[in-house]
């Protein structure tokens, strides 16, 4: 026997048949939704665009027009080839570079020390950390001036000792600029590295003293490994937030120290070289975008987030 198929059965009396979904259901809302959110993006974007994006091109044209409004790259030829301008790009990758691994190593130190080795007011000079970091940069310049200055606490103190003359050479030079940025610089490395050891157990660092490792090995065993992640992310900060550093740089008055920074306000609001000036801006964006490339690549590719950097 043939089996063969039921035939469908009329619709119970009192019952409607089953309906599409309304139109106005989850299907139709998801374009509102949409259209919702592209509403509340336009605000920011009009910002950004107005604030940023306008005048960034605005600097990007002005470096292409010379004083006589001639469209070209003489204005780029001319600055890029000038000793001035590679001398500022030497002095500012110089001072970066130095500046970064001073604040990473005095960092890591820091950062080892309060966290493992106890000692009446850890738990408030941590905490003085997090208030430096609100510190505008020339007040650590303004503090080396009453240190290192001419009437400087230094020089006081050689005076009264009988030296013949002022302290004052170390003032006005890169080193001084190189221990400002360290001095300011090294909470934005110890912070990172505090969050990283507070994750580290205990027990680890007894297990490796109870095996016989030393100080020293613990440090570069145990430790060094856990906060990598933090000193990659935080150097990368760190050199980024150097490399265009002015107030120290302005404050402190080292003589024959020009930074692209510098180098930008003394074309345009020393000699009035605004085309000038906008080449020196362009090139220090385009450095600035490269650096913050690479901080976000190292940030995301080595974890740093569980350390509890906050991106």
């Amino acid at each position: 026997m043939t089996a063969t198929a039921p035939s469908p059965s009329p619709p119970t009396p009192g019952c409607a048949a089953p309906e599409h979904a309304p139109a106005d259901g989850p299907v139709a809302e998801a374009p509102r939704r949409g259209l919702a959110g592209a509403l509340w993006l336009l605000p920011p974007l009009v910002l950004i665009a107005g604030f940023f994006l306008y005048p960034l091109a605005l600097v990007v044209k002005q470096s292409f027009t010379d004083k006589d409004d001639n469209v070209g790259f003489d204005v780029w030829h001319s600055v890029l080839t000038s000793p001035q301008f590679g001398d500022a790009l030497w002095n500012t990758v110089k001072i970066a570079v130095l500046a970064t691994l001073g604040c990473l190593v005095l960092g890591f130190f820091l950062a080892v020390v309060l966290t493992f080795v106890p000692f009446p007011g850890a738990r408030l000079i941590s905490r003085l950390v997090d208030t430096i970091l609100a510190f505008p940069s020339f007040l650590i310049a303004l503090a080396f001036t009453f240190l290192y200055g001419t009437a400087g606490v230094f020089n006081a103190v050689a005076e009264e000792l009988g030296a013949g003359q002022p302290l004052v050479g170390f003032l006005y030079s890169p080193w001084c600029v190189v221990l400002a940025e360290v001095t300011f610089y090294t909470p934005f490395v110890m912070r990172p590295l505090l969050a990283a050891f507070a994750l580290v157990p205990r027990e680890r660092l007894d297990v490796a003293a109870s095996l016989g490792a030393g100080p020293l090995r613990v440090v570069g065993r145990v430790l060094l490994p856990e906060a990598l992640p933090a000193l990659a992310a935080g150097g990368s900060l760190t050199l980024l937030l150097t490399l265009n550093e002015f107030g120290i740089v302005l404050f402190i008055g080292a003589k024959d120290v020009t930074t692209l920074p510098m180098l930008v306000h003394a074309k345009g609001a020393v000699t009035f070289d605004y085309p000038g000036a906008c080449v020196v801006a362009v090139v220090e964006v385009v450095l600035s975008l490269a650096l913050y490339g690479v901080y976000r690549f190292v940030f995301a590719r080595t974890g740093a987030a569980r350390a509890g950097v906050v991106a």
